[in-house]
């Protein structure tokens, strides 16, 4: 009989055989159909979009921050792939018996902290406590919404060949600082988790530029070959990539040296990864680096109109590497 596996979590080639094997099975409708990182609906104020999450970190603590981060900037920046300015979020919050009230307060505070920094009100949530030992402390469950301003389109099907992909900083430091501290390792202090709120960078390119910004992700699970794969195969286009744009800090690309990761399949929580008209491909670039989120932000790529649904990248020693979608977790329970 087969059974779920941590690999079905992992964002990848597992991830999508789930939800098409089993979830959309049961959940297909034209607003889901998109699969996109939340749906977008019009209600009689405008155009809202709507986007869920859990998060079940290992450690709870890590570098940088705490599951409590992860749960506001993930749900936040949800929202902002959408195109949405966040409005309001919930919370519930799953505790495990024996939970350290230090701790919660720790998690609890920093919510509030990234929910001021995002401008996002927390107006609504649920709490539950279950026996010890059925969960690693605390898991939490974040909901949010937000509106999306008129002239703005995010989605697939607006991604044409001959567009430029702006990757906004370096890949893999979030699942490093996590997996060291998960593993008790002596990392450089250097090495922290990127994760932040997006929707203020994201929204002055789209307060600039909206109409030329085809599609937004954030490379999380899966990392950011994952998500170039699903971009070329939703938006129907070929993709090309130079290696030597992608920006991987030393530190750590060091730990994946050592213990065999590959950064291009490594979770980040502070990324985003845009696909814009190639005219405003530097006005993007320059937007995104007045903000510290975006001080790294490069052009890594375009779309084509060949090799339809394949990712190629071009490594420095002069071949064509293709991507797919993640296979087997490196590092299981990155958020």
């Amino acid at each position: 009989m087969e059974r779920v596996r941590l690999v079905h979590g992992n964002g990848g080639r597992f991830s999508h055989e789930l939800i098409e094997k089993f979830i959309l099975k049961y959940f297909t409708n034209s607003l889901l159909a998109p699969l996109h990182d939340g749906a977008q609906f019009d209600v009689p104020a405008g155009r809202m979009a709507f986007t869920t999450d859990s998060y079940v970190v290992q450690p709870i603590m890590f570098p940088g921050g705490n599951i409590g981060k992860l749960a506001v900037c993930g749900t936040v920046n949800d929202l902002a792939m959408n195109g949405a300015v966040p409005q309001y979020l919930s919370c519930s919050l799953i505790l495990e018996e024996g939970l350290p009230f230090e701790m919660l307060d720790t998690v609890l505070a920093t919510m509030a902290d990234m929910a001021k920094q995002a401008n996002i009100e927390i107006v609504t949530g649920d709490t539950k406590v279950v026996k010890k030992g059925e969960v690693d402390g605390i898991y939490i469950n974040t909901a949010g919404v937000g509106m999306i301003p008129s002239g703005i389109s995010i989605a697939p099907s607006n991604v044409k060949a001959g567009m430029d992909i702006i990757l906004s900083g370096s890949i893999g430091d979030h699942s490093i600082a996590v997996m060291g501290q998960r593993f008790g390792l002596s990392l450089s202090e250097s090495i922290k988790t990127d994760c932040a709120p997006l929707n203020h960078m994201v929204h002055d390119v789209l307060s600039a530029v909206g109409d030329k910004v085809a599609l937004m992700r954030d490379p999380t699970r899966g990392g950011l070959g994952t998500v170039l794969k699903e971009i070329a195969d939703q938006s129907q286009v070929g993709i090309r990539v130079d290696e030597s744009a992608i920006i991987v800090h030393p530190e750590v690309q060091s730990v994946c040296d050592i213990l065999g990761y590959d950064p291009l399949y490594l979770a980040n929580e502070g990324k985003v990864v845009l696909v814009v008209d190639s005219s405003v491909t530097e006005q993007v670039l320059s937007i995104m680096k007045e903000h510290e989120e975006g001080r790294e932000a490069t052009c890594i790529g375009r779309t084509l109109d060949k090799n339809i649904g394949k990712v190629g990248l071009q490594t420095a020693l002069g071949g064509i590497r293709l991507l797919d979608l993640l296979g087997e977790d490196q590092v299981p329970r990155i958020c």
